[in-house]
This record gives C-alpha cells, structure tokens and sequence, in this order.
C-alpha cells in the first residue's frame, strides 16, 4: 500500500492525483514548486519502477513541467529526482523565474520556506484547474 513518506507530508500540500503519481505543492511560496510521487510501495530509485511506470511518470513529469512553463511564465524549469534526505521516490518540477528569490541558485535551503496563506493556496488550486489535464484528479474532488 503506497504511504507518503512523513517529510513529504509534513513539507508539502496536496494538489490530487495523475494515473501514476500524487502532485504535491511545497509548502513555500518563493516558487511554484511541485513534486511528483509514484503511487507505489517501497520505491526509492527510477530504475525500481516497472518499464511502464518509468514511461508513465516520465510522460507526467513533462506533461506537467510544459504546463506549468506556461502557467507561470518560467524563465527555466527545474525537475530533479535526488532523494538524499527523503528515499522515496519522488520528482522535484519547479518553475524558476530570473527575479525569483534565489535565482540562478538552487532553491534548496537558499532562503526559509515563506508559508502559502489560505488565498494564496486557494490562487494556485484555481489557476491549476485551468491547466491540468483531465486525468487529474484534485484532491478534494
């Protein structure tokens, strides 16, 4: 059964669901920072997913890295899979933008997470909904 390792939880906001992966939002408002996480039990490397999970989480990556460049207007977008500190599988897809707060720096412990108020969840979940395709699932749907 898939769980979500507790720093994931404890760090990000849940967004829904792509036929293979649970979308999160980090919890930090200097950029739209998202993380995609296989549904599957026990996997913290590419190479442990079957050839059609590799397929699929590489189409959803994609898929949501070319709509979140638009979204946003990306000067630059980041997507990452380290898994140093949490093993769980899970990909970094975040929109860099020239003026955000640390450009060209990697966002990893630049600057103290700044917290999403509830309109500013509310703003990102609205403009998410114009984006995503249809076999997204929000979560509260």
């Amino acid at each position: 059964m898939f769980t979500l390792d507790s720093r994931l939880q404890a760090d990000t906001l849940t967004v829904g669901d792509f036929p293979l992966c649970r979308l999160l939002l980090m919890n930090d408002a200097h950029y739209p920072w998202f993380i995609l996480v296989p549904r599957r039990e026990a996997v913290s490397e590419l190479f442990q997913l079957d050839m059609a999970d590799q397929q699929q989480l590489w189409l959803e990556t994609t898929r949501l890295a070319e709509v979140l460049k638009d979204a946003f207007v990306a000067d630059k977008m980041n997507v990452a899979t380290l898994g140093n500190v949490v093993s769980q599988l899970h990909m970094h897809v975040i929109v860099r933008r020239r003026e955000d707060a640390a450009w060209p720096a990697p966002v990893w412990g630049k600057h103290p997470a700044e917290v999403y108020s509830a309109e500013q969840i509310t703003a990102m979940r609205d403009r998410l909904r114009l984006v995503l395709a249809d076999d997204f699932r929000f979560a509260e749907d």
